[in-house]
């Protein structure tokens, strides 16, 4: 099925493949002003590496008191929250201090599915009596996530006053606290996961500690206090990411809301800037390159500050300069439409869920168009937006559901997505199939060029990348085209350097007006001496759930209709449209979208075979009307 849809990447799930820091936001047809050719430096071409981490620490330094620094290294050495905080009274009975009004909504959809009986993850309902909670159950990854996180209390809260709440959220985390006792393995006891539930547990406390079962409140009380010590010790050793911050965010706020934690809230504070700063780059983007991650860390983060203001406390300037940060690479990931592109193996996250978390955060920014770091730059004119993969694959230990996507884009204009890619692989299990899930991690799966089927950089199981694509070469300017002003963005790979002596350089050109986007895909050699011989090469460009697509007589060009009734021409350039082994087709594909739904599309597919000396295949998408 999958090699019907863009092909199959050679190796199987297990085999390896070896294969402007411009911070005004400037786009194409916007509010913003539009700068003029001669004030934008064109710059040569740099690298960009994901590895250069935020140093927050060194930004902002956390303000510390005299004796501080003691209290945080004692905690830390195991010294009772209590001895510290009250030395010479008895440990106060564990409560949670106040009521947190945090600004964070959840999906009322599946909070009303909760209150019919069912768990909704990723469009699939599971009843709730069927759930198998114990720690060595197996779950597809989305509702092992939401019953393992409770995340599923956010949705209940919005989706019904508090009191029709209270026996749905009563009943399942009585459940859940049967099947899990005390702290053990498996996904229950995820630092990301234990850090989201403890959260949770803190933050919807009137939800689950104010119902009607009189056994349930000590037990919870107790699995409160109980993970707040697991976590102590384990985030400390949880590696880096969101799972680290997830662990940092729920110590910190558990030494906000439980009596005697000063101590506690100091040793977390200290801990979670240092966390934060491992999470980003320098631009704000996670270094996972996921914006389903990014989305993750505004939301805990807007979460932990509404605990600091519950306790009537200032929360550390570092929290909200993070905050800030993480938002304009977020807003770069938008469509005409509001909702975000599919990336990193996520689907369209939809608009509302993106408007809703953007409001709760209360910044109010311009989309990251040149980014450093994030990678993903976005062009803007008219109403077309374009948004360009131009960043390497994250690291392993950043990480979540990892595809080999560089150079991919996509493209939109106005509400009508019109080149997408497949996204989805992290929401397999659900209505996506598994056994397709390794697939939608693949080049053939993103709009961009594939050599020999191969992937640009291996994809490995358990959302894990091997070696491929390292360094990847960005140069963004603005130019004159036909008497018109365009943006202009040229970027390349060296995945495919290593097997075919190949490197990858993609050009992608933005009128002003958003009327026309010209492409052009080059391979050169990766060294002087070129290798001989032909290889297969296929450029492919899914497209947006509802575009109708016909091919011209000739078979170089397609006429694309979208659903809104908006007609664009794609049409072959230069030697692509004159070489007779280059051929454009019209294939199957897929999109997902933002609730894991598959939806059957179809793809423009450029192929024939090209010399291992290099080759140029240019492309137009031009407005019509």
């Amino acid at each position: 099925m999958m090699e019907t849809l863009f092909g199959h990447a050679k190796g199987g799930e297990a085999e390896a493949l070896e294969s402007s820091d411009d911070r005004s936001a400037i786009a194409l047809g916007e509010s913003e002003e539009v700068l003029r050719d001669d004030s934008v430096p064109a710059f040569p071409a740099e690298p960009i590496a994901t590895s250069r981490a935020l140093a927050l620490t060194d930004v902002i330094a956390p303000r510390t008191k005299p004796g501080e620094a003691l209290i945080r290294l004692a905690y830390r050495m195991g010294v009772p929250g209590h001895a510290l905080a009250a030395p010479f009274r008895r440990p106060s009975p564990i409560r949670v201090l106040a009521t947190v009004n945090s600004p964070v909504t959840g999906d009322r959809a599946a909070g009303i599915a909760l209150r019919a009986g069912h768990f909704l993850a990723h469009g699939v309902k599971q009843p709730i009596g069927q759930l198998d909670l114990e720690p060595g159950a197996r779950l597809s990854p989305g509702l092992e996530r939401m019953a393992h996180s409770f995340s599923w209390l956010t949705d209940l809260a919005a989706s019904a006053p508090r009191e029709d709440c209270l026996p749905i959220a009563e009943r399942i985390t009585a459940r859940w606290l049967d099947a899990n006792p005390h702290p053990g393995k498996g996904p229950a006891w995820d630092v990301e996961n234990t850090g989201l539930r403890l959260m949770a547990w803190l933050v919807h406390a009137p939800l689950v500690l104010a119902g009607q079962d009189g056994t349930l409140k000590p037990r919870l009380l107790e699995a409160i206090e109980e993970t707040a010590h697991w976590l102590d010790r384990k985030a400390l050793r949880s590696g880096a990411g969101l799972a680290q911050v997830a662990g940092w965010v729920a110590v910190t706020a558990a030494g906000l809301l439980l009596p005697e934690g000063r101590p506690r809230r100091l040793y977390g504070e200290a801990a979670l800037i240092r966390a934060l700063g491992e999470l980003v780059a320098e631009d704000g983007g996670t270094l996972s390159r996921c914006p389903a991650a990014q989305m993750d860390a505004i939301r805990i983060l807007t979460d932990l500050i509404a605990c600091y203001e519950a306790v009537d406390r200032e929360a550390p300037e570092a929290l909200w300069v993070m905050r800030e940060l993480l938002v304009p690479p977020l807003l770069a990931l938008r469509h005409g439409d509001g909702g975000l592109g599919n990336w990193q193996g996520q689907g369209a996250i939809s608009a509302d869920r993106v408007a809703a978390l953007i409001v709760a955060s209360g910044i109010r920014t311009r989309p990251l168009n040149d980014p450093q770091h994030w990678g993903f730059q976005r062009l803007r004119g008219g109403q077309t937006t374009v948004q360009f993969d131009a960043g390497p694959p994250p690291r392993a230990r950043h990480t979540r559901c990892g595809c080999a996507s560089t150079l991919a884009f996509e493209m939109s204009d106005g509400p009508s997505r019109l080149i997408v890619n497949c996204g989805g692989a992290a929401m397999a299990g659900g209505q996506v199939p598994s056994r397709i899930g390794q697939a939608l991690r693949a080049t053939a799966a993103h709009s961009t060029l594939v050599l020999d089927d191969a992937n640009s950089t291996a994809v490995l199981l358990h959302g894990k990348l091997g070696r491929g694509a390292e360094t990847v070469e960005v140069e963004r300017r603005l130019i004159e085209q036909n008497g018109r002003e365009a943006m202009r963005v040229e970027a390349s790979h060296d995945g495919y350097a290593a097997r075919f002596g190949l490197t990858h350089n993609r050009i992608l050109t933005l009128r002003s007006d958003g009327t026309e986007l010209a492409g052009e895909d080059i391979l050169l050699p990766a060294s002087r001496k070129g290798k001989r011989g032909k290889v297969g090469f296929a450029i492919r460009f899914h497209l947006g759930r509802g575009v109708e697509a016909h091919l011209t007589e000739d078979k170089r060009g397609a006429s694309l209709l979208t659903p809104d009734g908006r007609l664009w021409q794609f049409r072959l350039r230069g030697d692509a449209a004159a070489d007779a082994e280059v051929v454009l087709s019209c294939e199957d594909s897929l999109w997902v979208d933002g609730d894991g739904r598959p939806h059957a599309t179809e793809q423009l597919v450029i192929e024939g075979l090209t010399s291992r000396g290099g080759g140029q295949f240019s492309w137009l998408l031009k407005k019509m009307g």
